[in-house]
């Protein structure tokens, strides 16, 4: 349904986008991921024929976006982060408005009610939009994009603004749009990419750096693996033997205990499995392990992973992170402790003295 072909995108000497290619099948959801200046808003704009690219190719369901933008245009439904809306007009009024501007040809009547029918708001039909509750409005919103019926359907931060009960209503509406449109979500909420997506791609600094089904997608961290362990051992020992171990590269206490057991959350170095090698030098110490439960990483730790390890500065920010992880606890409150007398030495010394006088 969407093909992109080697997109490039400069603005003067800045390369927005550089030779981005991927592919979007029809009745596939998927999130479109980036941080900031990632290249994101410039793509799904090239996308949308907004514009125009300095080299490549895209193609909405086979029509070429620079031979023929108004066909493209007519083949998509945008939904901005802000809902397109008049709010003096009734929900009736801007839907006849929206379907006579997209010159529809589809029964008026019969359509604008399967929408309505789609996105639950009939019982909304004649109110006018200002009334209408954020969460109706952004209904309105989707509605307008589904007018003229177009195979795909661009979602850009769909549930900002909406209560919890709301944020689960449009991702149901998302999930069965997903049965007969092709469907792109682009936000910054991860949570809601995994929650509706079927594939996530992601892309940093102008590049796609992921592209992945979403329950596949962690095969594209670093291949670090955590855990949460229970051992029974001299806690600050054991911190620092954990410390020391190259195959573990972050370790934190947690505050919480199980028993004699003291509670351990580590994550081991890229491609490494500790467990065995763990297992012994606890053994030989005499410090029964009683629990190790593995901890799967989250979205937005993947996503973390990923645009760290693609950027400029990820090796000096894993680096930090290293350092910072293999100091032990004891001697973090050391500089707690000192940071305080610090401080407290400082207030101190700006006090004036007291000489009697108001």
């Amino acid at each position: 349904m969407i093909k992109i072909e080697h997109l490039v995108k400069n603005y003067g000497a800045n390369c927005a986008v550089d030779d981005v290619s991927f592919e979007i099948a029809k009745g596939e959801i998927v999130g479109f991921l980036g941080p900031n200046g990632a290249g994101k808003s410039t793509t799904m704009n090239i996308l949308t024929g907004y514009l125009s690219s300095t080299a490549g190719r895209v193609t909405v369901d086979g029509i070429n976006v620079l031979d023929d933008p108004l066909a493209v245009k007519r083949r998509i439904g945008y939904l901005p982060e802000q809902p397109p809306l008049y709010p003096d007009m009734t929900v009736e009024e801007y839907l006849i408005f929206v379907y006579n501007l997209k010159g529809c040809t589809l029964n008026r009547t019969k359509h604008l009610e399967e929408i309505c029918d789609v996105v639950k708001i009939k019982d909304v039909y004649k109110r006018v939009i200002r009334n209408l509750s954020k969460g109706y409005r952004q209904r309105v919103g989707i509605a307008q994009a589904l007018v003229g019926n177009p195979p795909v359907i661009v979602f850009d931060e769909p549930t900002v603004g909406l209560d919890p009960k709301q944020i689960i209503e449009i991702r149901n509406l998302i999930r069965t749009l997903g049965k007969d449109h092709t469907v792109i979500l682009s936000t910054h909420i991860l949570q809601e990419v995994q929650a509706v997506c079927d594939r996530i791609i992601i892309i940093n600094k102008g590049k796609i750096v992921a592209d992945e089904l979403t329950e596949n997608i962690n095969r594209v961290a670093d291949g670090s693996r955590r855990y949460r362990i229970k051992i029974c051992g001299p806690q600050r020992e054991v911190l620092n033997m954990l410390n020391d171990r190259s195959d573990i590269s972050y370790v934190e206490a947690l505050p919480a205990r199980d028993g004699d057991a003291y509670i351990y959350m580590v994550e081991s170095a890229p491609n490494i499995d500790m467990r065995k090698s763990l297992f012994y030098t606890l053994s030989q110490k005499g410090w029964p392990l009683v629990g190790m439960e593995a901890l799967g990483m989250s979205l937005e730790d993947i996503f973390i992973s990923i645009v760290d390890r693609t950027g400029d500065d990820a090796r000096v920010r894993k680096a930090t992170k290293t350092q910072r992880s293999k100091r032990s606890a004891v001697d973090l409150e050391k500089d707690l402790a000192a940071s305080i007398i610090d401080a407290t030495a400082e207030a101190q010394k700006s006090i004036a003295p007291y000489d009697g006088e108001d």
